[in-house]
């Protein structure tokens, strides 16, 4: 299966809007968001996909924003500050991880295949005792346009690729 993960979207809609556009061309149906969607009027920009998000340090508006997954249908969730999710057979760990030493810990574990995170707003690809580490890159203005991307997994072949995103 190909997974998609994004994070740090900071209501950017247009960087989700052409997100999106790489999801449906590559034949993702699952997206895992690490974090800092922000606000709810973002979240139906999604629309065809099942989103699976965790809450960031900047996500506002909670009942909004649970709504507004919960509308997009799917099995679309806002899930907590972290969720473990099985994907096809594969065990993603998903946390916002402004704190580094959580993230290394779920990938010390060993018992995910994939710790997926972001608020650092860099794109990372690293191994910890067989298990991936990921930051698919962040969508907030500031950031330089080299970390303006997302990831696809594939949980098949375990092939990342990252893919930059253009608003």
């Amino acid at each position: 299966m190909i997974v998609g993960v994004i994070s740090d979207t900071h209501d950017n809609v247009s960087a989700v809007d052409s997100a999106v556009s790489i999801f449906e061309e590559r034949g993702v149906e699952t997206v895992i968001h690490c974090g800092d969607v922000i606000a709810p009027p973002v979240v139906p920009h999604f629309e065809g996909l099942e989103v699976h998000a965790v809450l960031g340090n900047n996500d506002g508006e909670l009942d909004g924003l649970e709504s507004a997954f919960r509308r997009l249908g799917n099995g679309s969730e806002l899930h907590g500050r972290f969720v473990e999710l099985e994907i096809d057979g594969t065990v993603f760990a998903v946390l916002h991880g402004e704190n580094l030493d959580d993230v290394e810990a779920h990938a010390e574990s060993g018992e995910y295949e994939y710790v997926c995170y972001g608020h650092h707003h860099v794109a990372e690809e690293r191994e910890v005792d067989g298990t991936t580490v990921l930051n698919p890159g962040a969508h907030f203005p500031t950031v330089p346009d080299e970390q303006h991307s997302i990831a696809i997994v594939d949980t098949d072949s375990g092939d990342v690729e990252f893919v930059p995103v253009e608003e």
